[in-house]
């Protein structure tokens, strides 16, 4: 069950890669990479951290199938039809939810502190997502563009360290924690939703 919601996840942040390359104006080949390389980003970045190896996707071969697939079929649906303004941000919120909190996941397997599963599950989260923007030309990536981006992975990550805590069952503690993600990420990207900021006190600063 948990290895079938990390796939929902890198095939949402797949389908992303394809997305925001197709928005930069890529040929294919840059979508597919864009797929691969906000798929496994993140999970590549926590393994080598936590010195995990072999790095988890070398392995998978479903995995990386799913990850090709999903790329080459979002790549021939958009040679035909054109998807809604706010999608990008859609297939990201779905990627970060579940990928963040599968970082947790994989953090509080390799025995870290509590602290450093909820980074861990933040870096897993929205890595994929700052290097597709990097590889698009985006700068600032998403991530510094918008508040409640790594805030809703720090959440997740919370959530899933105090349930797994609680005796609360993997796959249980994995779907409220990425719903938790997803609702934040939402309420974010429909209402406008963002932390304070602080304020610009320089005399001229609002001229």
């Amino acid at each position: 069950m948990l290895h079938m919601l990390y796939l929902v996840g890198v095939s949402a942040f797949a389908a992303s890669g394809v997305l925001a390359a197709h928005r930069a104006n890529m040929d294919p080949f840059g979508g597919l990479a864009l797929a691969f390389a906000a798929s496994i980003s993140g999970g590549t970045l926590r393994d080598l951290m936590l010195d995990r190896h072999p790095l988890y996707w070398t392995h998978d071969w479903v995995l990386l199938t799913v990850i090709a697939a999903v790329g080459g079929a979002t790549i021939v649906y958009l040679r035909f039809w054109s998807l809604p303004e706010r999608s990008l941000l859609l297939v990201d919120a779905l990627g970060l939810s579940v990928v963040t909190v599968i970082g947790a996941q994989a953090a509080i397997d390799s025995g870290v502190t509590p602290l450093a599963v909820i980074i861990f599950g933040v870096i897993t989260g929205v890595t994929g997502e700052v290097v597709r923007d990097v590889l698009c030309g985006e700068f600032p990536p998403l991530l510094l563009r918008e508040d409640v981006y790594a805030t809703a992975a720090a959440a997740g990550a919370g959530a899933y360290l105090a349930l797994d805590a609680a005796g609360v069952d993997a796959t249980t503690a994995t779907a409220l924690s990425a719903a938790l993600v997803f609702a934040l990420r939402l309420a974010a990207v429909y209402f406008g939703v963002h932390l304070p900021r602080p304020q610009d006190n320089r005399p001229g600063a609002d001229a």
